[in-house]
């Protein structure tokens, strides 16, 4: 995988997806693909698959969803909540579609730049961004394995170990 400093290095990119209410770990990916665009629509299938039901307003990162993942969740799969790209290009305004937006795109933008949806998106930081937090606080930094399947296997061990301590917190409340 392609490295920050331009090297290449052998590397894995997990992805969480948490429950907004609990804060458990309810999805892991795993690949040796060195960015997360285009993987917001295999973990929406991936959770329906195992839970029976998609969540309509399914949140991620901004670089997590490509258009075509977008327009895939808006035929009915769910609204997929995301920032815009920033302040970046001719574009400034992630709010403000482009003329070339698909529909499904343009709906989202128009959606994003609502304050209920500026309310729910805030979620995110509150769940699945926690759930990264504590891994990296709880070591969860560099995996001493080599392999797709066993990268699998120690983030599903941490997400059971996360999960356990979130079942310990709420039977405490």
């Amino acid at each position: 995988m392609k490295m920050a400093d331009g090297g290449f290095r052998p590397a894995d990119n997990v992805q969480f997806a948490a429950d907004t209410r609990s804060g458990a770990v309810a999805g892991v990916s795993v690949d040796a693909v060195g960015s997360d665009k285009g993987r917001m629509a295999p973990m929406s299938e991936a959770l329906a698959a195992a839970y029976g039901r998609r969540r309509r307003e399914p949140l991620a990162d901004g670089g997590f969803a490509k258009l075509d993942d977008i327009e895939l969740l808006a035929r009915g799969r769910g609204d997929g909540l995301r920032p815009g790209t920033g302040p970046q290009g001719p574009h400034p305004c992630p709010s403000r579609p482009r003329p070339d937006d698909p529909p499904a795109v343009a709906a989202r933008h128009h959606r994003m730049g609502t304050d209920a949806a500026k309310a729910v998106y805030k979620e995110r930081a509150a769940t699945v961004e926690c759930v990264n937090a504590q891994a990296r606080n709880r070591g969860l930094t560099r995996f001493l394995v080599r392999g797709v399947e066993k990268v699998r296997a120690s983030a599903l061990r941490y997400a059971l170990a996360h999960n356990m301590a979130c079942a310990w917190r709420l039977a405490a409340a």
